[in-house]
């Protein structure tokens, strides 16, 4: 008896961009087409994440610690636990984000002088000097994203994409 091939199983040959980093486009996971949508949103957010990781390198950066400095650039000091809450993120990966930030010379950790129990996150200077580089890496990071999009199409995506967002977060 010979094995018969995985008809699920994708070979290199089968992967334009090579070494498994994605799919050619429309690809399915099994000949079926189950899940097909969800399969290719998880596909675009690995690619997204890993492009967003290569820009951000550049800055000494991790793909996820752009999104902490915007929101310590945008609304100031904040306590450890209200960016765990808002980053949607486990405590232990907002606290070792923090420490690689501190260590990095981005963002200071002060006891909080109201609650000397919590810790409050707030950004240096070289912190605010990364502020408009972030947001070139973004820029570029939406460019790439949405190459050969026009106007409308770059719409209704965002509408689209907003659409599955409240399914899947109730909101």
């Amino acid at each position: 008896m010979t094995d018969a091939p995985d008809p699920c199983a994708v070979t290199a040959a089968d992967d334009p961009c090579a070494a498994g980093a994605a799919e050619a486009p429309g690809a399915r996971l099994c000949p079926g087409g189950e899940g097909q949508v969800s399969h290719a949103i998880a596909r675009v957010a690995r690619a997204h994440r890993i492009t967003a990781g290569n820009l951000l390198r550049r800055l000494g950066l991790y793909a996820g610690q752009e999104l902490m400095m915007m929101r310590l650039w945008d609304a100031g000091p904040q306590r450890q636990s209200e960016l765990i809450k808002l980053l949607g993120l486990d405590p232990s990966t907002v606290t070792r984000m923090v420490q690689r930030l501190e260590q990095a010379g981005l963002v200071t950790r002060e006891p909080c002088a109201a609650d000397r129990r919590a810790v409050v996150v707030a950004t240096t200077e070289a912190g605010e000097a990364l502020r408009k580089e972030v947001g070139r890496v973004w820029q570029e990071l939406e460019e790439r994203t949405l190459a050969g999009l026009g106007d409308d199409d770059r719409s209704e995506l965002a509408r689209l994409l907003a659409h599955v967002e409240g399914n899947l977060t109730g909101c």
